[in-house]
């Protein structure tokens, strides 16, 4: 399958841009570009492997193709990725993975689409075509996330997340014992 991939450093630790990245609501829309809507679905309100989101991309406004995807990995502050279960009726296949890792004063910070098209006799044209326009996708995108390290608007919410998300296993532990 076709892959595109982009990295960047950013001036943040890992666990930091990694919670920069799973923003969600008005904050990621502060800085990813990609996103017109998103939102968890069947009663989750946290990320996690199985959990499900819908996303409407801005690239036509309000007519902008939606998919559903699933978080198949959820390895903070290292790494997440989703795979589509459903989505433009063009991508047979489609999944998004990110990586973070310490690099010198910061993070660098590695993203892939992994994706297939459909109908087959098609891929010979829209393989190429797919990694043009996913190509630029994920680049702007992250350009923005890593202006959304550098935003304290985003980094404050980011920021918070953690702190909640901490204090969230400390409980279920606590219940635990």
């Amino acid at each position: 399958m076709p892959q595109v991939s982009a990295d960047v450093h950013v001036p943040v630790p890992p666990d930091l841009a990694f919670a920069v990245s799973q923003t969600t609501g008005a904050v990621r829309r502060r800085w990813d570009p990609f996103i017109r809507e998103q939102r968890f679905l069947d009663g989750a309100s946290e990320p996690g492997v199985g959990v499900r989101t819908f996303t409407r991309s801005s690239f036509a406004g309000p007519l902008s193709p939606s998919m559903v995807s699933e978080y198949a990995s959820w390895r903070p502050p290292t790494s997440a990725g989703m795979t589509m279960v459903r989505g433009p009726w063009f991508f047979g296949r489609f999944g998004g993975g990110w990586r973070f890792q310490p690099d010198g004063d910061g993070t660098l910070a590695v993203w892939k689409y992994t994706y297939d098209v459909r109908p087959s006799w098609l891929q010979p044209l829209a393989h190429p075509i797919g990694q043009c326009l996913l190509g630029r996708e994920i680049t702007r995108r992250i350009e923005g996330f890593a202006a959304g390290c550098r935003d304290e608007v985003v980094l404050a919410a980011a920021r918070a997340d953690m702190v909640r998300r901490a204090e969230a296993m400390q409980d279920e532990g606590g219940r635990s014992a």
